[in-house]
């Protein structure tokens, strides 16, 4: 693991520690984002950034260059090797000095300029356990290969805390995550998950049972919009991780909908015809994007429905 910090490192105890993992992806432009918030706050607050097995010399030099002329305090982690969604957010809280961690993805962007100011006015005014402040798509690509994905993720999880809090285990996201660090100590992200998905929602169910999960209104937008295809194969990714956390946490995943809609499709044998119909409608350019959608959702459920039967 190398470690890249900033003159600034040195100088700064922080309260906050804002966590970034990334791997392809370019952090820049969240980077940037977080550079324009200027005041006395920023004082409290230090940005890690793990590259988790990228090796593309060109982006750790830019990378580089970023945080070396940063205002922020800022470290650089770079890993030859990826260790994953749940390790490398392990290690970034390894590395964070401050009593507070703030995971947030490299493809997303603050939604207004106060953005750390407002996780910083909430530690002090209440000092919560874990409190997710949601995210949006409002600045992302309104591009049509990306309309599926769009239309799914303002359905379900671009929605305000106050629907969050109704089930907030269910909710949480590492996009945009604030954790006190005595709980994360606690309650690491399970290194078992392989892949995507899941791994965030587990820890919260895991946690919840001792501490209180809380949703606020300090969004960031989801840059990363995906194509169906990329979408599909996230899916195909997180099929292992949802039988585990099925398994794991059954009184909560049995109330999920794409819980109900597997287990349906495993006891009528549908799962196999379903998964290929939904896949020929999800491709299909010329079908409506909710209806795409719908179908995207249900070749997941089928795909949940095999990886349960394993």
């Amino acid at each position: 693991m190398i470690l890249h910090p900033n003159a600034r490192w040195p100088d700064v105890k922080p309260c906050l520690s804002v966590l970034v993992p990334f791997l392809g992806d370019d952090p820049s432009a969240l980077l940037q984002a977080l550079e324009a918030e200027h005041g006395d706050h920023t004082n409290r607050i230090e940005i890690i950034i793990l590259d988790d097995g990228t090796n593309d010399l060109s982006l750790t030099r830019k990378l580089q260059g970023l945080v070396d002329t940063s205002h922020h305090a800022i470290c650089l982690l770079s890993s030859t090797d990826n260790l994953g969604r749940s390790k490398g957010r392990n290690r970034l809280a390894a590395q964070a000095r401050g009593s507070y961690l703030l995971f947030i993805d490299a493809d997303m962007l603050p939604d207004h300029p106060d953005f750390l100011r407002f996780w910083l006015t909430l530690i002090d005014t209440q000092s919560p356990a874990a409190t997710f402040g949601g995210f949006s798509v409002i600045q992302a690509s309104t591009a049509p290969e990306y309309a599926v994905h769009r239309s799914m993720a303002q359905r379900s999880d671009c929605v305000a805390a106050a629907i969050r809090n109704q089930q907030p285990e269910k909710h949480v996201f590492t996009s945009n995550l604030l954790i006190r660090k005595d709980v994360f100590r606690q309650n690491p992200f399970d290194e078992n998950f392989q892949g995507w998905g899941w791994e965030d929602v587990e820890w919260a169910m895991r946690i919840t049972r001792a501490h209180p999960i809380t949703h606020i209104d300090n969004t960031a937008t989801h840059l990363g919009l995906d194509t169906v295809p990329a979408l599909m194969s996230k899916y195909r990714q997180s099929a292992d991780n949802f039988a585990r956390i099925a398994r794991l946490h059954p009184e909560y995943v049995a109330r999920y909908p794409s819980y109900r809609i597997a287990k349906m499709l495993k006891a009528l044998y549908l799962a196999t015809p379903v998964r290929m119909i939904a896949e020929r409608i999800s491709v299909a350019s010329y079908m409506p994007v909710s209806v795409r959608g719908l179908a995207l959702r249900f070749y997941r459920a089928a795909l949940y429905a095999k990886a349960l039967g394993a």
